[in-house]
C-alpha cells in the first residue's frame, strides 16, 4: 500500500462489511509487499511482504502475539496481537527508511495535508519505536529550516521494557516541557510510561490482565516524572486498569503533590463515575479519541449495546469540571481526518453507520468544536494562547468549504480547508484562494502512490492516474457509498499496487506513528 497505506478504517465501512481476504490481497500484489494493519488487533501481509519480513513455518510467535500457520505450518500472512499489539509494532518495525531528504519530504507531505484538513497544531503522542533524540532528527532539522507548516507539541514515549524510569531520567537531562518554541516544543511524557500498564484495546479479545509488577514501575516512573515537574499522559481503556493506575496517582500524590502538573489519561471509553470524581480530584484531564468510531461494532458484539452507550461517558467528564480535549487516535489505527472525529462526537455514529450513544451522551456541534480547540489547549499547557480567534492568541486559523454549524450531518466528514493560515502564513490555499498558494513540492520518491491518489479523501487525479498507468474503475457514487462507505477507491488502489508492481518491488510500508490532535 506504500507510504500512506490504510490509516484508520474498518471493515463496516465497505459496502462488502468484511475485511479483505488474504487471497484478494495475494493477486492483486503478487511481488508488492502489502502490509495492512486493521486497529490493534491483527495485520493482513501478502506472501511478498512475509519474505521481506523473514517469517517462515520456523518462525516462532514472538512475546505478545501471534502468527497464523496453515495446516502445513506455513505462516499465512495473518498476525493476531494477542494479548497485546507488541507484534504489529515490531513487525511495523522491519520496513526499510526512506533516506533522510525523502523522509523530510514525506514530512512536510504530511503536514500539508494535515493543513488541507485545516489542522494547525497537534500533540504527538508518541508511539513504538520512536526513539528519543534520533528519531526526531528530522522534525528538529524542518523546524531549524524553518519548514514546519504545522505546530507540534511531543510526548517522550518510553522504548525499554523494565528500562522505563532509565528512558525518563536520561530524558529528563536532556530536555524539559515546554523547551522549543511555538512550532515544535516538548510537551512531556506518555502515552506509555510503563509496559506493564499497556492497557490496549482490542474488543475482539477479552480485557487484558495487567501485570503483578505495574504498581511499582509505574510508581517509580511517576514519582520521578512529579518530582521533575514533567506533565505525562498515560494511556487508559478499562475501568479496571485506570482502578489501578489511580491508586499509584494517588499515593505519589501524597509525597510529591501533583498541583500545577497538567497530567492527564488517553481515551477511558468505560471509566466509571467514582474514577471521574478521583480523576478530577488530582487535577487531571482526559483526552477523547474516536476509537469507537471504528471500534463500536466489535465493542457493542461483546459487551453489549448498553455497555456501548458511555463509550467514553463525555457528558459527566464535563458536568464534573474536568479538562476534556478532543482528538483523533491516528496515525497507525485511526484516520487523522479531525472531520471524521467531530461527526462521531456529534452524531454518535461508528463509520459503518451503527448508532452507539443516546442523546445525553452527544455533544452539540459548538461544545464539539470547542473540545477540539480551547479544549485541547490545555493538554499542550497552551491554554489561552490558541485554540480561539482572539486578541494575543496565535494567528492560526482556517476558511472551510462548508458551513460546520448547519450542513446535514453527514456532510460533516467532507469538510476540507479552502485557506489554511499559521503564524500568519499561508500554509495551504485553494478554490478561489488557489492563487496564494505555496508552491507544491516534489513527491519523492518519485513512484510514491501519493502523486497519483493524493491525502485522505482527496479525489482522484484523472490525468496523474492515466501518466502512471493505473486503469480507472467506472463508478456512480450512491446513496449506499455515504451510508456504508463505496469500494471504488479500493479496487483502484490495488490496481495501481498491480500495475506499478515492478517499480515497488524493492520497497516496504514505513508505518507511522500516534498522534492526537
Amino acid at each position: 500500500m506504500g507510504s500512506r497505506g490504510w490509516r484508520g478504517w474498518t471493515e463496516f465501512q465497505f459496502a462488502e462489511r468484511r475485511m479483505p481476504t488474504l487471497d484478494e490481497i495475494n493477486a492483486v500484489a503478487p511481488e508488492t509487499p502489502v502490509f495492512i494493519l486493521h486497529l490493534y488487533c491483527r495485520a493482513l501481509l501478502n506472501q511478498a511482504a512475509l519474505r521481506a519480513c523473514g517469517y517462515t513455518k520456523d518462525t516462532p510467535n514472538p512475546p505478545g502475539g501471534e502468527i497464523q500457520h496453515d495446516h502445513g505450518g506455513n505462516p499465512t500472512g495473518l498476525l493476531i496481537a494477542r494479548p497485546n499489539a507488541t507484534i504489529l509494532y515490531a513487525t511495523l518495525a522491519k520496513g526499510p527508511k526512506l533516506p533522510p531528504e525523502q523522509q523530510m519530504n514525506s514530512t512536510r507531505h504530511f503536514m500539508r495535508e494535515l493543513n488541507r484538513l485545516g489542522l494547525t497544531s497537534i500533540i504527538d503522542a508518541g508511539g513504538g519505536y520512536q526513539n528519543y533524540p534520533e528519531d526526531y532528527a528530522v522534525i528538529n532539522e524542518l523546524h531549524k529550516r524553518g519548514e514546519m507548516t504545522l505546530r507540534i507539541a511531543y510526548n517522550l514515549f518510553t522504548q525499554k521494557p523494565k528500562q522505563e524510569k532509565e528512558d525518563f531520567t536520561r530524558w529528563i537531562k536532556m530536555t524539559s516541557p515546554g523547551k522549543g518554541d511555538d512550532f515544535l516544543r516538548c510537551n512531556g511524557a506518555g502515552e506509555m510510561l510503563v509496559f506493564s500498564a499497556a492497557d490496549f484495546e482490542d474488543f475482539l479479545e477479552p480485557r487484558p490482565d495487567l501485570s503483578p509488577s505495574l504498581e511499582t514501575e509505574l510508581k517509580d516512573v511517576v514519582t520521578l516524572l512529579a518530582a521533575n515537574k514533567w506533565p505525562f499522559r498515560l494511556h487508559a481503556t478499562y475501568d479496571e486498569s485506570i482502578t489501578r493506575f489511580l491508586n499509584v496517582f494517588e499515593a505519589v500524590n501524597r509525597d510529591v503533590p501533583f498541583k500545577g502538573l497538567n497530567w492527564f489519561f488517553d481515551h477511558c471509553e468505560t471509566i466509571s463515575d467514582r474514577n471521574l470524581e478521583r480523576v478530577k480530584a488530582l487535577g487531571g484531564g482526559i483526552a477523547i479519541q474516536h476509537r469507537m468510531a471504528y471500534q463500536g461494532e466489535y465493542f457493542i458484539e461483546r459487551y453489549g449495546k448498553k455497555a456501548a452507550e458511555r463509550t467514553p461517558p463525555i457528558h459527566r467528564m464535563l458536568e464534573l469540571g474536568i479538562p476534556v480535549g478532543a482528538g483523533t487516535d491516528a496515525t497507525r489505527v485511526a484516520s487523522y481526518n479531525p472531520w471524521v472525529s467531530l461527526f462521531w462526537l456529534v452524531t454518535g455514529k461508528t463509520v459503518g453507520g451503527v448508532s452507539m450513544y443516546p442523546q445525553q451522551n452527544l455533544v452539540s456541534r459548538e461544545e464539539a468544536l470547542r473540545l477540539y480547540t480551547q479544549g485541547s489547549s490545555w493538554f499542550s499547557s497552551e491554554n489561552g494562547k490558541k485554540g480561539a480567534i482572539a486578541e494575543g492568541q496565535l494567528a492560526d486559523f482556517v476558511a472551510l468549504t462548508d458551513d460546520y454549524f448547519s450542513v446535514p450531518d453527514e456532510e460533516i466528514k467532507s469538510i476540507e480547508s479552502i485557506l489554511t493560515i499559521v503564524g500568519g502564513r499561508i500554509v495551504h490555499a485553494t478554490d478561489e484562494f488557489a492563487s496564494h498558494a505555496p508552491p507544491p513540492l516534489p513527491v519523492l520518491p518519485e513512484w510514491s502512490p501519493v502523486k497519483v491518489f493524493g491525502g485522505y479523501g482527496a479525489p482522484l487525479d484523472i490525468r496523474k492516474a492515466a501518466r502512471a498507468g493505473v486503469p480507472i474503475v467506472p463508478h456512480q457514487h450512491n446513496a449506499q457509498c455515504h451510508q456504508s462507505g463505496c469500494t471504488h477507491a479500493l479496487q483502484q488502489l490495488f490496481s495501481a499496487a498491480e500495475s506499478a508492481r515492478n517499480r515497488y518491488a524493492d520497497f516496504f510500508g514505513l508505518g507511522c506513528d500516534c498522534f492526537a490532535f
